[in-house]
């Protein structure tokens, strides 16, 4: 998650760099807030990569990452609010009533007082989020991670058509193969009103990896009038969800907008039309079946690619095809360790292949776990078979120390990797 959080902050960034001296908001008088509120996202910026680093090994870091990516998007929404606010008491608004709003001349006293309150309630929610985000860089967690200087500019953050949501080290026939077939039904189903196909495998087994690679796939470029992405996961809120589908799409919203509302503004903006939409990690059906169903049923065309832990969601929600990830054979998930260390080639580490497969084994063919354990392997002084087996041998490597969904594989526990991993 924390590329997409990573990425999604470096775009508030940008954004917050570029209104700040906008006319739109010095006329509501909230650039002093809107300044603090990227000083503040600049500095949990920072740590992010070693957030990346932990996350795997420390459910608490997870949960960390999950309240900034969901501080981050009512970030965004109040860049689009600020935005908008403003340039309604600009003089040159059509139709505004505050042709004059920055003195309150030739206005009504009921207008005048209409305006402070909209500069108000815009301050108001800014200095509710900077103080949002004081509590994050406040957190235990926080302050446990380690800072690396960045080179100032956020990467924007464009789900629709980003690579940066595509893992690197996406290796072995079986996802090329996997992706072709995917996308082969997306294109064939891509003309029935809703057609609904299900990603279905254990926690950390690669389905979101392979979603990713099919969302960019170039063959969808084009296809669709919305293509969008959306992260569901576990604990969601309805509101966020259909603005996360809103923003995604493109469609503007306004801030304070209910659930219904949101649904409906779903419904007009993609009526007659086409979309391709990712629900990615859901963990109840009812994202679909009660909240999103209905809205996205009033397009002409459409296709919904979820991923999911649970066959029992898909068959829920109905989904016409399943494609269920297996666990990564020894041969690609060895494919994958060495990739992950940023080595170059195999001939680099061939002297250490069969200790590899022993340690892909031991980490029951999950693609987490086996990125987990390349970034202690890689952080080793000296890349020999004697400092491999040490790390295979470790009584450390324990059950107890895997999140939730990687229960069943093994990969080393706390006491090994925070010696390593913290080095990142």
């Amino acid at each position: 998650m924390a590329t997409i959080v990573d990425t999604l902050v470096g775009s508030c960034i940008n954004k917050l760099q570029a209104i700040i001296t906008d006319k739109t908001i010095l006329i509501l008088g909230v650039k002093d807030e809107l300044e603090e509120l990227q000083r503040r996202t600049n500095v949990i910026r920072s740590s992010l990569q070693d957030a990346e680093a932990r996350r795997m090994e420390d459910s608490v870091v997870e949960k960390w990452l999950d309240q900034l990516r969901d501080v981050m998007y009512d970030v965004d929404d109040i860049i689009d609010l600020a935005r908008f606010k403003g340039s309604v008491l600009l003089p040159d608004y059509p139709m505004s009533s505050s042709r004059k709003a920055t003195a309150c001349s030739g206005l009504s006293l009921s207008s005048c007082f209409s305006n402070i309150r909209i500069r108000h309630e815009v301050a108001v929610k800014i200095r509710s989020l900077n103080k949002k985000i004081d509590n994050i860089s406040k957190d235990e967690v926080f302050l446990k991670l380690n800072r690396r200087h960045h080179n100032g500019s956020g990467s924007a953050w464009t789900p629709i058509e980003s690579s940066s949501l595509v893992e690197p080290n996406l290796v072995g026939k079986e996802v090329i193969r996997a992706c072709r077939e995917v996308v082969d039904l997306v294109l064939a189903h891509k003309k029935k009103n809703v057609y609904k196909l299900a990603i279905v495998g254990t926690g950390g087994v690669g389905k979101t990896t392979l979603a990713q690679k099919i969302f960019n796939d170039k063959k969808l470029e084009g296809r669709f009038d919305h293509h969008a992405w959306a992260c569901v996961s576990k604990e969601y809120s309805r509101d966020s969800l259909l603005r996360q589908v809103l923003r995604n799409m493109g469609i503007r919203y306004e801030q304070d907008e209910s659930v219904p509302e949101l649904q409906r503004k779903i419904k007009s903006h993609i009526a007659n039309k086409s979309f391709f939409l990712v629900s990615d990690d859901v963990w109840n059906s009812e994202a679909w079946t009660d909240l999103l169903s209905t809205p996205l049923h009033a397009a002409a065309t459409g296709v919904i690619l979820i991923t999911t832990r649970d066959d029992t969601i898909a068959r829920v929600i109905g989904v016409d095809h399943t494609h269920r990830v297996d666990l990564m054979s020894a041969d690609v998930g060895w494919e994958l360790l060495w990739r992950s260390m940023n080595i170059k080639e195999e001939k680099q580490v061939k002297n250490l292949r069969d200790t590899g497969i022993e340690i892909v084994r031991k980490c029951g063919g999950l693609p987490l776990a086996i990125r987990a354990i390349a970034k202690v392997l890689a952080s080793l002084q000296d890349q020999t078979e004697n400092e491999w087996r040490q790390i295979l041998g470790k009584n450390a490597w324990s059950m107890s120390k895997l999140p939730d969904e990687l229960n069943g594989a093994l990969y080393p526990g706390k006491p090994t990797l925070d010696e390593h991993v913290n080095t990142y």
